[in-house]
């Protein structure tokens, strides 16, 4: 069986799930990797056959999207060209980690496309929604990768295909301390404003990692570094606690790890808004920006709060059998 793994490459979680998750696809069948998008730091440890600008966004400064940088960097008229070019019609099966290339090609050429990622979930009535309503976001979640069929992954399994978080194996096997400090990462603001705010919180070591900086420097209690897959992981492990976006990959393993964990969404990012509503029931604070006048908010966390622990089990292996077994010949 010939198997094509289209997976979105802006940002790291996408590329980090498909570490566990290619491997499992491969026992299946031959499997040739799709990575499109921009702006992620650690590549596959597999040849992949396809790499592509896709569809992209690019983090900004200032808590949210680079809009202007974004609009100048996506050419219709490429993406266009490469859903007609792209040969979709050699596959038997097509897993698609919210890539819109292969899942146009899918639906204009009449194949069956296999969602399989974090945003499928999101489309849930049963999942947790922001109390604002996103008539856009709403609308990009479900047109921005088409497929057939929708298996998501999220903090908790609300609803039927819905599975709780694949943690990569390099996380769910490292040896697990606290050295105190605590690991941020916050690509949608500047390491000036990171710096800023947290070097108010006294009596705390702060990581930052870096999208914005190839250079690491250190400023009082901050150390900020670039991104770099293994020092990731060696920080995150090592922490007390965890402040990042309201992705979905680092909040998930934070809590698997059982680290502090506080989060600030991404403004104008419906996926984010959504993860932050689901993470507010499970208790974890949320912060709306990173500001000035929330630094009494994280020297609470920093200093009081508990660490939430979340067990969750390694169920990569018999989730990918699964929906190999059904999906195959649909």
């Amino acid at each position: 069986m010939k198997i094509l793994y289209a997976i979105q490459g802006t940002g790291n979680g996408h590329v980090s799930r498909a570490m566990d998750i290619g491997p499992e696809l491969e026992k299946h069948g031959d499997v040739d990797y799709l990575v499109s998008g921009a702006q992620v730091e650690i590549s596959l440890p597999k040849e992949t056959k396809y790499r592509s600008e896709g569809l992209s966004f690019y983090f900004g400064k200032k808590g949210g999207i680079n809009l202007s940088k974004t609009i100048k960097s996506n050419s219709s008229r490429r993406f266009l060209k490469e859903i007609k070019d792209f040969p979709i019609e050699d596959y038997d099966l097509i897993i698609n980690d919210f890539e819109p290339i292969t899942a146009w090609a899918a639906k204009i050429k009449g194949k069956r496309c296999v969602a399989l990622s974090h945003q499928s979930a999101l489309l849930s009535e049963k999942c947790p929604k922001p109390e604002s309503k996103d008539v856009v976001g709403q609308m990009i979640l479900r047109n921005y990768a088409p497929a057939s069929v929708h298996y998501g992954f999220h903090f908790n399994a609300f609803d039927e295909n819905i599975y709780t978080p694949v943690v990569r194996r390099a996380v769910r096997e490292a040896k697990v301390s606290n050295k105190g400090h605590y690991t941020v990462y916050l690509p949608a603001y500047a390491d000036e404003k990171i710096v800023e705010i947290l070097s108010q919180v006294k009596k705390v070591n702060w990581e930052v990692f870096s999208k914005h900086n190839k250079k690491g420097y250190e400023e009082g209690n901050v150390k900020v570094s670039p991104i770099d897959n293994q020092s990731f992981i060696e920080s995150i492990t090592a922490s007390e606690g965890v402040l990042c976006g309201a992705g979905f990959e680092t909040p998930s393993e934070a809590l698997f790890l059982g680290k502090k964990l506080m989060v600030i969404p991404m403004k104008n990012q419906y996926e984010q808004q959504c993860n932050a509503a689901a993470m507010e029931e499970m208790g974890i604070p949320v912060l709306n920006k990173l500001k000035k006048k929330y630094v009494d908010e994280i020297k609470d966390w920093a200093y009081f709060r508990d660490a939430t622990k979340i067990e969750y089990p390694d169920e990569t292996a018999k989730i990918v059998s699964g929906i190999v077994e059904k999906e195959a010949y649909a």
